[in-house]
Formats: structure tokens, sequence, C-alpha cells
């Protein structure tokens, strides 16, 4: 496959809707990124949980899938399923992130995910970090909305497997979902392996991307 690097990455902004959004979507990317750049800067904002054991396992989660990274995580407490009537606080939120951070790469849900709440925010990061190259994870989930996608990071099976342990030690929450384990987590991986001649790879939606095939 024809590949396009992202140059010397310095920083990176990261949102979710949920805490382990980000986790789920984009954890084998960040430990790819961070143990190849040691010291990056990770700006991280997830919308829900706040204030919450959800808050304490997303915090102790994205410490382990940051190693060695600066990390700036915020964790909101807006309510989880309600997005549409939280636009402001959201859009609020999302403003002051890009305040605060001009980031290379910023990791985002997908703009056609079914939740709502996913799919609201991924709209609104495009109105805050309009000049960022955005990268739309993907989430499993019962709804089914896996489609094709345009990027794809390819992983080790090492570090497949490292993702998904992480995923199961760190949100015990979550354990009880019926699409939130080992096999749901490599098989989608194994499957955009496949589309990019990996083993194993996260897969994203790119809207908008300027080249410099001449620089």
């Amino acid at each position: 496959m024809i590949g396009l690097g992202a140059g010397a990455l310095e920083r990176v902004v990261a949102v979710g809707a949920h805490c382990d959004d980000i986790a789920i979507g984009a954890g084998g990317t960040l430990l790819t990124l961070c143990r190849a750049r040691p010291g990056i800067r990770i700006d991280a904002l997830v919308l829900t949980g706040g204030g919450t054991g959800r808050e304490q396992e997303e915090r102790a989660a994205l410490t382990a899938f940051c190693p060695d990274a600066d990390l700036r995580l915020t964790v909101l407490k807006l309510a989880d399923g309600r997005f549409p009537a939280q636009w402001e606080e959201a859009k609020a939120a999302v403003e002051e992130l890009r305040g605060r951070s001009d980031p290379e790469l910023v990791l985002a849900p997908r703009t056609d995910d079914a939740h709502q709440d996913h799919r609201g925010l991924a709209r609104l990061v495009p109105t805050a970090f309009r000049d960022h190259l955005v990268l739309g994870y993907e989430i499993v989930k019962w709804d089914g909305d896996l489609g094709r996608m345009q990027a794809y990071q390819p992983l080790t099976p090492e570090g497949a497997e490292h993702k998904v342990r992480l995923l199961r030690e760190h949100y015990p929450s979550q354990r009880h979902r019926p699409w939130y384990d080992r096999e749901a987590f490599l098989g989608l991986a194994r499957i955009r392996g496949v589309e990019c001649h990996a083993r194993y790879a996260e897969a994203f939606a790119v809207t908008k991307l300027t080249l410099h095939l001449g620089d």
C-alpha cells in the first residue's frame, strides 16, 4: 500500500464522547505514537463521566495507552446520551481545547457513527480544528455501523494484543457488554489489517487531507 507519513509529530489531540471511546478507537495508534516519540504531548478531552468511577478508569487507561507522553486529560460531566441538548457546552469545551493546543493530528469519532454522542462530537471537531488533520476512529458496537475506511495504522500482533489487554484491564465497568471482548476487538483489527496488507490495524475515516507531494 502507498503510505504517507505525518512528519515529526509533537502534539496530538484526542477527543471522545465517553470514557473508553479514545482507547477503543485509537488505543493502538496512541501506543505506537508514544513509543516512537517519548515526550509527545497528548491533549485528551472526554465529554462524559467526570466525577465518577469511569473518570478514574479513563485516567488510568490513557496513562497506560500513552506511555512516556505529556498527557493532559480533561473529563467533563455532560450527560451520556443527551448530546444534542448539550451542544453549547460541548462546543465550548472543544473550542477551549483548541485554544490551548495546536496539534499536528486530531483523533476523533467518525462523522457517520451511529451513536448520537459520537456523531455530534465528530461534527463539532472541524468547527474548531479547521486546518488540522482529523482522523475519525471507529467503535465496534451493536448498531452495525462499520463501513469503508480510508486510512490505516498497522499494528504488530504484540501491539494489538497489548491494546486488548489494556482495554480489559482498565475498563472493568464495561466487561458486561456483549460486544466488549477480545474476539470483537481483535476481529475488527484483523479485518482492517487485511485491508492494508498487515496482520492487524486500526482504521480511520478522513474527510479532508492536503497533500504536499512537492515539498
